[in-house]
C-alpha cells in the first residue's frame, strides 16, 4: 500500500487546512521528522497574490517550503528523504501552470512528459507525499474548449495520481471523508 495521500475538494472546502494537519500530526508522531510544504501558485495578479501571502502567514512553523510551479518532479525527488513528509499544494495550480501559462501557448507535448515522469517517480519517492487537488468535474460542463481539456485533464490527473496513493480525503464543508483507495485491479 502506497504512503502517499491526496486530498480533494471544492474551492475553500478546507483542503489546504487538512493537509497542514495531518502534517503537523506527522510532526508529532517523532521530534525528528520534517515536512517540506511544495508550493505551485505563481502571484500573477494582486488577489493570487494576497492568497499567497495568507497561506504563508498560515502555514505551520517548521516547515519548510520549495516553490515548483513547472518542475514538481523535481522538487519531490530533490525534497524526498526518509522522516521528510512532503506536501503539494496544489495539483490544481500546477496543471494550470502547465495549461495555461500566462506568456505562450501550452505545450502539450512537454506537460505530457512532466505528469508521466511524476507518476513514475511516485512509487520511488523516500517520502510519503500528501497531495492537495480540486474537484472541478462536478458543475455545469464549461463552454470553451480549452476549459473542458482543463477540467478533464485536472480529472484524468487526480485519478492517476489517486492510484498511486494509499488514502484519497474528500473534503466537504471542512470535513474529511478518508479511505483507503481502491487500485483498478481491484
Amino acid at each position: 500500500m502506497s504512503r502517499h495521500h491526496l486530498i480533494v475538494g471544492g474551492q475553500r472546502s478546507g483542503k489546504s487546512r487538512q493537509a497542514e494537519r495531518l502534517a503537523r500530526a506527522w510532526l508529532r508522531a517523532d521530534p525528528a521528522r520534517q515536512v517540506t510544504l511544495v508550493a505551485t501558485a505563481l502571484a500573477f495578479d494582486d488577489e493570487m497574490q494576497a492568497r499567497i501571502a495568507r497561506h504563508r502567514a498560515d502555514r505551520p512553523a517548521g516547515f519548510a517550503t520549495v516553490e515548483a510551479p513547472l518542475a514538481l518532479t523535481a522538487a519531490l525527488q530533490g525534497s524526498a528523504a526518509p522522516g521528510r513528509l512532503l506536501l503539494v499544494d496544489c495539483l490544481t495550480l500546477w496543471l494550470t501552470n502547465w495549461l495555461m501559462p500566462m506568456d505562450d501557448r501550452p505545450d502539450l507535448t512537454a506537460w505530457q512528459a512532466e505528469r508521466d515522469a511524476l507518476l513514475a517517480a511516485l512509487p520511488t519517492l523516500a517520502s510519503p507525499v500528501l497531495f492537495v487537488s480540486n474537484e472541478v468535474g462536478w458543475g455545469v460542463s464549461p463552454m470553451s474548449r480549452e476549459a473542458r481539456f482543463y477540467v478533464d485533464e485536472l480529472g484524468r490527473l487526480n485519478q492517476a495520481v489517486a492510484q498511486r496513493c494509499g488514502q484519497l480525503t474528500l473534503m466537504v464543508a471542512g470535513q474529511p471523508w478518508t479511505r483507503a483507495v481502491q487500485k483498478e485491479d481491484e
